[in-house]
């Protein structure tokens, strides 16, 4: 096989950008197939832009064109499940933007349809690419912590204003997007997380609703994460703080380790904290600590065209995948068990989640919304999702 020829769905704002990337040629081996969009101003523009782009006004006349082995849905969220499942139904690789779906009942059927395809699945989780959570995952895994006593991540500089809330028809409403900050901003870390450390065990958290802005989902979070393991680990994430932070603190035997501004400082005890424990006869004593800069590439990584080069690669060479597709429902369960808990006021079991239940109260929140816009307008609507 030549180059491999990929659909993308949705012109919005990531939309956009990958048609971008893939015309620039920043992906060797994939030429872009076609485009489909149901909004004819955004099928006008991509005209505009690209004359020799075939253009669709719908996904099934994309999927039926021939034009395409893989497709890229980059719609609003709660289409992402039910395009895959058809596009493997036309017999096409299949890469969705971050989240996998909006509730883990409907990605766990996106994951059997894409299991009983034969195709290849992928994620648009672009910071797996970053040598900087790589190389946190990879010291994670080779022991070089000693065991994690507390991971705390404070992601809170994804400040949006009410503009941003009011500029697509389908944001911030349970009905449209099925949640906020959990579902629109922080999948890429709720990914990362059990990446590197691994899924939580039982999540408890606290959230606040229409805080910051006038909307109907989530802008304040906070989660206590469990691991059976005794790890413990805080979440906390907001669109209402300016400045922001983005602070990754990993407590272990072995020290501490800060990952901030892309960096890995790493103050390295000569032992681990257990073994001195063992051996001090001091009453104030402490292990020595070293200051260590851990070496890594700090550039981010490849980001969105990496994800891109490496599903090429895996279709076409039998490389593994960096962000395979089903793993989408990891971070998402945890993200549901964030917004059940918060809604019930309960401790959740991460490990055997109720995703019936889950779904039962997300539907009563849609029957409750405040949503006044027009669902054709939402529908319309296919920007990005960030």
């Amino acid at each position: 096989m030549g180059k491999l020829r990929i659909g993308v769905i949705g012109y919005g704002n990531m939309g956009t950008t990958h048609v971008r990337n893939l015309m620039e040629g920043k992906v060797p081996a994939m030429e872009l197939g076609a485009v489909c969009d149901i909004s004819p101003a955004r099928r006008e523009a991509l005209g505009a832009a690209y004359p020799q782009i075939p253009v669709f006004d719908n996904a099934t006349a994309l999927f039926e064109s021939g034009l395409c082995d893989v497709v890229l849905i980059a719609t609003y969220h709660y289409a992402h499940p039910p395009l895959a499942i058809e596009a493997f139904g036309h017999g096409l690789h299949v890469i969705t933007e971050k989240p996998a779906g909006v509730y883990t009942r409907q990605v766990r059927e996106m994951n059997e349809a894409a299991a009983s395809s034969g195709k290849l699945f992928g994620i648009m989780y672009n910071q797996r690419t970053n040598p900087v959570y790589q190389k946190i995952r990879d010291m994670a895994a080779r022991g070089d912590f000693g065991h994690i006593k507390r991971i705390t991540w404070i992601i809170t500089d994804w400040y949006r204003p009410q503009a941003y809330h009011d500029s697509s028809t389908w944001r911030s409403a349970w009905k449209t997007e099925g949640g906020g900050a959990l579902i629109n901003q922080n999948p890429h870390q709720l990914d990362l997380w059990q990446w590197m450390f691994g899924m939580p065990d039982r999540i408890f958290a606290k959230a606040s609703f229409g805080k910051y802005y006038n909307i109907e989902v989530e802008d304040d979070v906070m989660a206590f994460l469990e691991y059976d393991n005794g790890t413990t680990g805080e979440y906390i994430t907001s669109t209402g703080e300016a400045p922001g932070t983005n602070r990754l603190e990993i407590a272990c035997d072995m020290g501490r380790v800060v990952i901030e501004n892309n960096q890995i400082q790493f103050r390295r005890n000569v032992i681990s904290e257990r073994e001195f424990n063992q051996i001090n006869k001091a009453p104030f004593g402490m292990p020595e600590c070293w200051n260590c800069t851990v070496p890594a590439d700090f550039s981010g990584g490849p980001q969105h065209v990496g994800i891109l080069n490496n599903f090429a690669s895996a279709v076409l060479n039998g490389t593994k995948l960096l962000a395979p597709g089903e793993e989408g429902i990891r971070g998402l369960t945890i993200s549901n068990a964030i917004h059940l808990s918060a809604w019930t006021g309960e401790t959740v079991d991460v490990k055997n989640f109720p995703d019936d239940r889950y779904y039962e109260l997300l539907q009563e929140k849609i029957r409750n919304s405040t949503l006044t816009k027009k669902e054709a307008q939402v529908v319309a609507d296919t920007s990005g999702t960030y």
